[in-house]
């Protein structure tokens, strides 16, 4: 059984590492805000003070940071830390660019590198269900392939690397526009006088469906703003996405509309409130 290394103990880091560990892997833990992690130490994982003694005995090292510029500060340290034939997993939503110049870097340390951004939010990561898009080599993707199986249930093999990631740019995209489409439906049900919850019973098994319908309507019904996925992290994913259409002359009209209007909520100082608080855009 393969050891591992996991750093990044949030909202879903924590629980990945719980599957982990129900499926009977040996992990070790880090995390910047150390509580965080040490609290992991109660469900069998083992806690660690700094990234070095994290992963210098590691496998597969598992990554889950914030943001691009977080990513690139952890895999130095990994670069330098982890053993010869080791694996980097980073499962942070970040840039395609920045994946292939993490396996590029990792070539030059013998350590092999997937990129693997996850959607599911916390709800999958806590039932173990996430979605997981994987890019790099696919020999490491097939001999990771039972510890991906720990913490998701749809796995897919992308392509090269940063394939993982630019899939993982077409979940946001999607999303945006199905978060948003149901914050306007149920503005619309309320300002009409329909009662919000009959009306999402109505139409969300229908082809109106989705799991934004049937996971954040009901909390945006009852204004429960708590993340299960940060609107600062969803405004970086969009930027990237909307960076990279850009950099290949697509346009993407309604990402843009999505986008802005979460960064006037982070302007308000929502940017630590869930996605699904989008609809408090349309209670003004």
């Amino acid at each position: 059984m393969k050891k591992i290394g996991f750093i990044g103990t949030g909202v879903m880091g924590a629980s990945m590492v719980r599957n982990l560990l129900k499926n009977n892997y040996e992990v070790a833990v880090y995390n910047r805000t150390a509580a965080k992690a040490k609290e992991l130490e109660n469900d069998g994982a083992i806690f660690c003070e700094t990234i070095e003694t994290c992963v210098k005995e590691s496998d597969i090292i598992i990554m889950i940071v914030g943001l691009p510029s977080d990513v690139e500060e952890v895999s130095t340290k990994v670069f330098q830390f982890a053993k010869s034939g080791a694996t980097l997993i980073d499962m942070t939503t970040s840039s395609p660019k920045l994946a292939e110049k993490l396996e590029e870097e990792g070539k030059k340390k013998d350590i092999h590198v997937l990129d693997a951004p996850v959607s599911g939010g916390d709800i999958g990561a806590k039932n173990g269900t996430l979605s997981i898009m994987v890019g790099g080599n696919k020999q490491i993707f097939d001999e990771c392939l039972p510890i991906f199986n720990s913490m998701g249930k749809n796995i897919i093999y992308c392509g090269h690397a940063g394939c993982g990631q630019h899939t993982k740019m077409a979940n946001q995209i999607a999303i945006a526009g199905a978060v948003s489409g149901v914050a306007e439906a149920i503005a619309y049900a309320n300002k009409m006088g329909l009662d919000p919850q009959t009306m999402l019973s109505a139409i969300s098994a229908g082809a109106a469906g989705s799991w934004q319908m049937s996971n954040n309507g009901p909390k945006m019904i009852v204004e429960d703003y708590a993340p299960g996925f940060f609107i600062k992290h969803f405004v970086k994913d969009m930027n990237i996405a909307i960076q990279g259409a850009e950099d290949e002359k697509l346009e993407l009209p309604i990402l843009k509309i999505v986008r802005d209007l979460y960064q006037d909520m982070m302007i308000q100082g929502d940017e630590d409130l869930g996605t699904q608080a989008i609809i408090k855009q349309y209670q003004k």
